[in-house]
C-alpha cells in the first residue's frame, strides 16, 4: 500500500511541478516555436526514393558510379495533338533554335508521327537539374502555349511535384481540422475543449516539422504525410487528459483538477503511446531505408505530441478553464448497447467464424499483387507530368530505357556486345561507342592506320604518321614506333580526340575548313563520350518493348546479362534503369515484410503483456489487429488491384501500432468492469464507455487516410491514405463487433493465463460489524482497499479475500455481532 502512495505521490508532484512552472514552460515552448519556424527551410526534401534502396543494390551502386562517371542530358517528350505534320516541323525548327536545347529529334516515322500527334524528343544542354534545362522547359512550354501541349520530363520534376503535393496536403490539413472539429464537437463535452486540443496538436506539429532537418534530408512522402499522421495519431493523448481533467473538476477547482488529471494521465498515455511508437520503430528495420526515414520522423511527431500535452497543455487548459466550465453540452456520441447484446448472444458464433475468416483472409491477403513502380500506381487524382506521360504512352507507346555498364577500354567486345544486343526481340535500340557511324564504312571505335585517317581526315600523310608517333608515346605504346607506325591501328575516336588536343596545343595546323570540321566533330564526339564512355566504364543505352516491371522484364533482364556475360566478366557489368529498381525493391520486399510482420507482432506483444499481466490476452489482441490488417489487403487482393508495396509496408505497421489501441481501451475497461458485474453486463458497458473514445480517434485516422487517398497526387502518399483509411476503418468494425465476442468466448484464457490471480464479484463479500483479518484484501473499507492485513477491523467491508497464496492462509473471523453476505 506504501508503494501504490508513493508512486502516486510522485506523479503527483511532477504534475505538480508542471502546473506551477506553467509560465516559464509557455517562455520554452514559444522560443521552440520560433525556432521550429524558422528552422522549417532547412529541411532538405528527396523526391527520388531510389536513394533509399539497400546500399549494395545494383541499382544504387549503378547509380552512384552513373553520376561520377557519365553525363546524362536532361530531355523531353513532348506531344502536340491536333497538328500537320508541315507545321510541325515548323515547330521542330523553332523549339531547336530556344537557348538551352541542344537536339529536336522529329520525322514523319510512326515514331513521331501518327495522325495529328506529333512527338518532339528534345535533348537539353544541361542534366536534369540543371537551370539550363530548365529554364529552356519553361521557354518550350511557352513557345507551345497556344497548343494542345503534353509534356513528359524529369526536368523540374522534383520541384513542380514537390509544390504540387504540398499544395495537395495543405487542401487535406485544411479538411482533417474540419474533420477534427466535426468530430470533437460531437464527442467533447464543452465547446472551449476544442481550441485547447487544436493549441495543443498545432505546436507538435510545428515542433516536428521545424526539427526534420536534424536527419540532413527526408523523404518527400514522409515530408508530406508526417503531419497528417501525427494529427490522427497523437489527438488521442490530448483528448485523455481533457477528459480527466473534466472528470475531476467536477469535484475540486481547475487548478487542482489539472494537476490531478495530470498525474493520472501520464503514465496511461506512456503506455498507449508504445504501441504506436513500437509499430514506427519497426519500420525502421526494413532494408528498404524509406522504413526508417518514416519511421524516425513518426516516433519523433509522437515525442513532441506527448510533450506537448504533458507540458503544455496543462496551462493552456487552465487559460480555458472559466471558458469550458461555461461552454458545457451534452457528449452527442450515442450508447451502442445493441452491440453489446449482439456480443452475449453471438459470443460462441462470431469467434470460430472470424479463425475461419481470418485463415481466408491470409491466403488472400498473401496472393495479393504487388507492383514496385511508381508510375504504374493508380491513384484517384494524376498529376499533370502522370496525365502528359499516360496519354504520350497511349499514343506512341513507352520508353523503357536501360543502361548497362561495362569496364572500359575494349572496344572490341564492346562492338561485339551490342551486335549480339541487337538482336534481341525485345531491344528496339541499342547505342554504345561501338555502333556509332562516322561515315558508310567506319564506326566511332574502329581502328585504321595512318594512310586510312589520312583519307579520312584529308590531313598530310607525314602529319598524320608524326600524330601518330606522338599518340604511341603518350599511351605508352612503343613498340610501333621502332617496328613502323604505318601498321599501327589506333580507334578513330580516341585519334580524333588526340588531335584536337594536339591541335589546341599548337602542335597541329590546320586550314580554316578542317579546323571547322574538327571543331564541329569534336563536339560530337566530346558529347558521345560524355554519355558513353567514363574513366572506368562504357555504357550501353538500351530501348526496350517491355513494360517497367513484371516476370518478363526479369527475365530480359537475365538474359542481357548473359549476352553481356560473354564478353564480360558477370561480376564487372551492372545493369540500371527503372526495371532494375523495381526489381531491387520487389527482391527487399520479402524480407521487409517479414521484418515488419514479426517485429510489430513482438513489439506489441511484449507491452500487452507487461500490461495485462497476461499470456492470453495479448495473443487475442494481436490476432484481431493482425485480422483487420489480411483483411485490408484482402480487399485489393479479391477486386484484382495491384498493391504498391511501399503502402503494403508501411500501412501494416501503422495500422498494427496505432489500431491495437483500441483493442487495449476495450480489453481494460473490460477486465475493470466485469469484477463489479456478470460478464455479460460488463461487455455492454465497455462497449459503451469505450465507444466516444473509438469513435474520436478511429473516425480522425480513417477520414484523414481516405481524405490522403483521394486529394494526394503522388502516387506513393494516395496509396498509403487510401490503404490506412480502409485499414483503420476495418480495425473498428472488428474492435466493436469481433473482439467483445472473442474476450467473452475466450474468457477462461484471459483468466487461466493471467500472472496474478484475479479476484472477481463471485468471490466477493459483504461483512460487517466486529471482525479479525488474515490475508490479501480487496475491496472498499470507507474507501478502497489493496493490501495485506493482519489484525482487528470494525466497520463494513464489502471485499475480495484471497484466500490461499504461496506460504499462507487467508481467514475472516466474524465476531459475535458481524455478519456476511
Amino acid at each position: 500500500m506504501e508503494e501504490k502512495k508513493e508512486k502516486g505521490n510522485f506523479w503527483l508532484a511532477v504534475a505538480s511541478f508542471i502546473v506551477n512552472k506553467r509560465k516559464a514552460i509557455w517562455i520554452l515552448f514559444v522560443i521552440a516555436i520560433i525556432f521550429s519556424v524558422l528552422s522549417v527551410n532547412k529541411v532538405s526534401v528527396n523526391q527520388d526514393i531510389t536513394k533509399y534502396l539497400p546500399g549494395d543494390s545494383e541499382t544504387r551502386i549503378g547509380l552512384d558510379r552513373m553520376e561520377e562517371q557519365f553525363f546524362t542530358y536532361g530531355s523531353a517528350r513532348v506531344m502536340v495533338s491536333n497538328m500537320t505534320y508541315e507545321k510541325a516541323e515548323e515547330l521542330a525548327d523553332l523549339l531547336a533554335d530556344i537557348h538551352g536545347v541542344k537536339e529536336v529529334v522529329f520525322d514523319s516515322s510512326e515514331d513521331h508521327c501518327r495522325g495529328t500527334d506529333m512527338l518532339f524528343d528534345i535533348t537539353f544542354s544541361g542534366r536534369e537539374d540543371d537551370a539550363v534545362s530548365k529554364e529552356a522547359l519553361d521557354e518550350v512550354r511557352k513557345a507551345l502555349s497556344g497548343y494542345d501541349t503534353y509534356v513528359s520530363t524529369q526536368v523540374g520534376a522534383e520541384e513542380a511535384s514537390s509544390e504540387s503535393l504540398a499544395k495537395d496536403m495543405n487542401l487535406i490539413l485544411a479538411l482533417a481540422v474540419v474533420i477534427i472539429v466535426s468530430v470533437l464537437l460531437i464527442s467533447t463535452k464543452a465547446y472551449l475543449e476544442i481550441p485547447v486540443l487544436l493549441i495543443t496538436f498545432g505546436v507538435a506539429a510545428i515542433l516536428n516539422k521545424g526539427t526534420n532537418y536534424w536527419f540532413g534530408t527526408i523523404s518527400s512522402v514522409t515530408d508530406s504525410i508526417a503531419v497528417v499522421l501525427q494529427l490522427a495519431l497523437a489527438i488521442d493523448y490530448a483528448i485523455i487528459l481533457c477528459d480527466r481533467f473534466m472528470e475531476e473538476h467536477e469535484t475540486m477547482d481547475a487548478e487542482n483538477a489539472v494537476k490531478v488529471a495530470l498525474s493520472k494521465a501520464i503514465p496511461e498515455i506512456s503506455s498507449s503511446s508504445l504501441t504506436t511508437i513500437s509499430g514506427m520503430v519497426a519500420m525502421m528495420f526494413m532494408q528498404f531505408r524509406l522504413g526508417y526515414d518514416m519511421g524516425i520522423v513518426l516516433v519523433k511527431s509522437i515525442i513532441f505530441s506527448l510533450l506537448s500535452v504533458f507540458l503544455l497543455m496543462p496551462g493552456v487548459l487552465l487559460l480555458f478553464a472559466k471558458g469550458i466550465d461555461a461552454s458545457h453540452h451534452r457528449c452527442f456520441v450515442p450508447n451502442i448497447t445493441f452491440a453489446g447484446k449482439l456480443a452475449n448472444r453471438t459470443k460462441y458464433i462470431i469467434p470460430p467464424l472470424f479463425v475461419i475468416f481470418l485463415a481466408f483472409a491470409f491466403i488472400e491477403s498473401s496472393g495479393c499483387q504487388y507492383i514496385y513502380d511508381t508510375n504504374s500506381v493508380e491513384s484517384a487524382k494524376k498529376s499533370e507530368t502522370k496525365i502528359a506521360m499516360e496519354k504520350i504512352e497511349e499514343t506512341f507507346g513507352a520508353s523503357n530505357q536501360m543502361v548497362v555498364m561495362v569496364p572500359r577500354g575494349n572496344y572490341e567486345a564492346e562492338e561485339a556486345a551490342l551486335r549480339e544486343l541487337e538482336k534481341l526481340e525485345y531491344v528496339d535500340s541499342v547505342l554504345g561507342l561501338a555502333n556509332v557511324s562516322i561515315d558508310e564504312d567506319h564506326l566511332l571505335t574502329d581502328k585504321i592506320s595512318p594512310r586510312e585517317f589520312s583519307e579520312l581526315t584529308d590531313l598530310d600523310i607525314e602529319v598524320v604518321r608524326l600524330l601518330y608517333v606522338a599518340y604511341a608515346y603518350h599511351v605508352e605504346q612503343y613498340g610501333p614506333v621502332f617496328t613502323g607506325i604505318d601498321e599501327y591501328e589506333v580507334p578513330i575516336i580516341d585519334m580524333f580526340l588526340f588531335l584536337y588536343d594536339q591541335y589546341q596545343e599548337g602542335y597541329v595546323t590546320l586550314d580554316e575548313q578542317m579546323d571547322s570540321d574538327l571543331n564541329e566533330l569534336y563536339d560530337t564526339l566530346h558529347d558521345a563520350q560524355l554519355q558513353l564512355q567514363g574513366e572506368d566504364y562504357s555504357r550501353f543505352v538500351l530501348s526496350l518493348s517491355l513494360p517497367a516491371e513484371g516476370e518478363a522484364t526479369y527475365a530480359a533482364m537475365d538474359e542481357i546479362r548473359s549476352v553481356c556475360g560473354r564478353f564480360y566478366a558477370l561480376r564487372d557489368i551492372t545493369l540500371v534503369g527503372n526495371s532494375t529498381s523495381n526489381f531491387d525493391l520487389m527482391s527487399s520486399f520479402a524480407s521487409d515484410n517479414l521484418v515488419i510482420s514479426i517485429l510489430t507482432a513482438l513489439f506489441v506483444m511484449i507491452i500487452l503483456f507487461f500490461t495485462f499481466q497476461s499470456a492470453g490476452l495479448p495473443v487475442l489482441l494481436v490476432l484481431t489487429i493482425q485480422g483487420s490488417i489480411w483483411i485490408n489487403f484482402t480487399v485489393p487482393a479479391l477486386s484484382g488491384q495491384p498493391i504498391f508495396f511501399i503502402a503494403y509496408l508501411i500501412v501494416s505497421a501503422i495500422q498494427m501500432g496505432a489500431t491495437i489501441d483500441y483493442a487495449i481501451v476495450i480489453s481494460n475497461r473490460y477486465l475493470q468492469l466485469k469484477r463489479e458485474m456478470p460478464i455479460k453486463e460488463a461487455i455492454v458497458d465497455t462497449l459503451n464507455q469505450s465507444f466516444p473514445t473509438i469513435f474520436t480517434s478511429g473516425s480522425i485516422l480513417t477520414c484523414a487516410g481516405f481524405l490522403i487517398g483521394r486529394i494526394a497526387s503522388d502516387a506513393t502518399v494516395a496509396s498509403i491514405g487510401t490503404a490506412l483509411g480502409r485499414g483503420t476503418l476495418i480495425s473498428i468494425i472488428l474492435v466493436l463487433f469481433v473482439l467483445p465476442q472473442i474476450l467473452l468466448f475466450g474468457d477462461w484464457i484471459i483468466e487461466k493465463t493471467a500472472l496474478t490471480i484475479n479476484l472477481s464479484r463471485y468471490n466477493t463479500r459483504e461483512m460487517g460489524g466486529k471482525m479479525v483479518v488474515n490475508g490479501h484484501v480487496k475491496g472498499y473499507i470507507e474507501g478502497e482497499i489493496d493490501a495485506e492485513i493482519k489484525g482487528n477491523f470494525q466497520g463494513k467491508m464489502e471485499a475480495a479475500l484471497e484466500t490461499k497464496w504461496p506460504g499462507k492462509q487467508g481467514s475472516i473471523e466474524i465476531e459475535e455481532g458481524g455478519r456476511t453476505e
